[in-house]
């Protein structure tokens, strides 16, 4: 894939992807059914280090793929062109938010995008969900499930929502136990 190429595709998610980094997954997702090296599998690796990774989620995995598809190049292009539509938007409100902040047509936009976003998210959960629980290669319904990864995900689940840890300690835990059971 040629650097404009490549521009243009993250340049398009960063301007559609309404709802922050999970929201760009739908878009990697239908970036890796084109004719590439990326695949859902490689797309589900690059989401592990990208949300380990400092910044912002999006761009780290816009990075990783622009370095698989076109190298340093390639993954600077991507990185600066998912984060440009976003900076510019953000400077246009920025100057003009307080003179529509009471506009009717304002309002009724971002009731509209509120949805929208959480249909973003929500469609980005489960195809994360069913990258990392399922494996549909396996035919029968007991080898469809991953019972290691559906453990961890219970305890994770469970972990997170009572003890309320920093997330630094779960993903620790997650890569080791991740290496200790060969997944």
């Amino acid at each position: 894939m040629n650097l404009l190429s490549l521009a243009a595709e993250f340049c398009k998610i960063g301007l559609f992807s309404v709802g922050g980094g999970p929201a760009t997954l739908p878009f990697f997702f239908a970036l890796a059914k084109k004719d590439n090296p990326l695949s859902p599998e490689k797309i589900g690796d690059f989401l592990a280090v990208a949300q380990s990774a400092p910044g912002a989620m999006g761009v780290n995995m816009a990075a990783q793929t622009g370095f698989l598809l076109a190298g340093i190049p390639g993954a600077c292009v991507a990185a600066l062109s998912l984060a440009a539509p976003s900076v510019a938007i953000i400077i246009v409100i920025a100057r003009t938010l307080e003179s529509f902040r009471k506009n009717r047509a304002v309002a009724a936009v971002f009731s509209g995008l509120r949805p929208a976003a959480a249909g973003l998210l929500a469609a980005a959960g489960l195809g994360i969900w069913r990258l990392s629980l399922l494996d549909l290669s396996v035919p029968g319904l007991a080898g469809l499930f991953r019972w290691k990864e559906w453990l961890l995900f219970g305890l994770f689940f469970f972990s997170i929502y009572k003890l309320k840890g920093h997330p630094v300690i779960y993903i620790a835990i997650a890569a080791a136990l991740g290496v200790i059971l060969e997944l």
